[in-house]
């Protein structure tokens, strides 16, 4: 019996697993705002569902697993803000909803260890709006919800080689800040691990092994390609956008034992070298490693 995945906002990470489950005889619909989108979903093998405007309600009602990528935006999450109802009415139909969200709910810890048990304290917008719709979601009964709390993504079309390329890269040095990434090819094998085992209730941090200085991925890229590493540029004399500028604002370290111990994970890749040496040998060029 074909099982179907409701991908709601099916962007980068959402077609990862997309790209998991229909060789193994899933049905993916995937919903997107814009008829050229909805072209390059259907291209991949999933149904595009224009959404504001589609029928959702069917949608829901003929879904197994219900996977949530959208971000929050001022008036807090776009999916329920739509389609409260209609997801109410649906919840105990499902056999597994999972939520993307963030680490950035854990705010600011010095460069500290942060895991699933730790305090929500974010210190950013964008943060606090994640926690507000962790709960928003959490809060809708019947749900056999599941929360991902997400490093810093990357993987093909995302990743520093174009900038150091074409030398835009910058290492920008803020003295003790370390960031955690991982690559979307664990995102998708952790989601379908999940979808294979629920918990609902449980909440996992989707990271590799190896939290480092931003500096340093972007110096591995310089050497993997065979160019000059690029200048160290002190945080304080950057140029940044307000966003970027916002990522400094916190430093801590990821523990993913939990996506192990209860999943069963191995990681595709552990560290940021072999996830780069990973896009290199596919000739992959790319922009850098972003959050959602």
């Amino acid at each position: 019996m074909t099982r179907t995945l409701l991908s709601m906002g099916h962007g980068y990470s959402a077609q990862a697993l997309a790209a998991r489950l229909i060789p193994q005889g899933w049905r993916v619909i995937g919903t997107t705002r814009s008829a050229e989108k909805a072209e390059k979903i259907a291209a991949t093998g999933a149904e595009p569902l224009i959404w504001p405007g589609g029928d959702l309600k069917r949608a829901l009602g003929e879904a197994d697993a219900l996977l949530i990528s959208a971000g929050p935006g001022p008036q807090g999450d776009p999916v329920l803000a739509q389609a409260e109802t209609e997801i109410r009415q649906a919840a105990a139909g499902l056999d597994w909803a999972g939520y993307l969200s963030t680490t950035g709910v854990y705010g600011d810890h010095d460069g500290d260890w942060v895991d699933e048990d730790t305090e929500l304290a974010p210190t950013t917008e964008r943060g606090l709006a994640r926690v507000r719709a962790e709960a928003a979601w959490q809060a809708i009964p019947d749900l056999p919800l599941h929360i991902f709390r997400l490093a810093g993504i990357y993987g093909p079309g995302r990743g520093p080689f174009s900038k150091v390329r074409n030398g835009t890269a910058r290492r920008i040095i803020k003295e003790g800040q370390v960031f955690s990434r991982i690559h979307v090819a664990d995102i998708a094998q952790v989601l379908a691990a999940s979808i294979a085992r629920p918990n609902p209730g449980a909440v996992y941090n989707l990271c590799d092994d190896d939290p480092a200085p931003p500096q340093d991925v972007i110096a591995y890229a310089a050497e993997l390609l065979g160019l000059p590493v690029p200048p160290a540029v002190p945080f304080e004399q950057a140029e940044m956008s307000p966003m970027a500028r916002s990522f400094y604002a916190e430093s801590k370290k990821v523990r993913n034992d939990r996506i192990k111990s209860e999943l069963g994970i191995q990681l595709l890749f552990p560290d940021y070298r072999s996830g780069l040496r990973a896009l290199l040998d596919e000739a992959d060029d790319d922009p850098e490693a972003s959050e959602t």
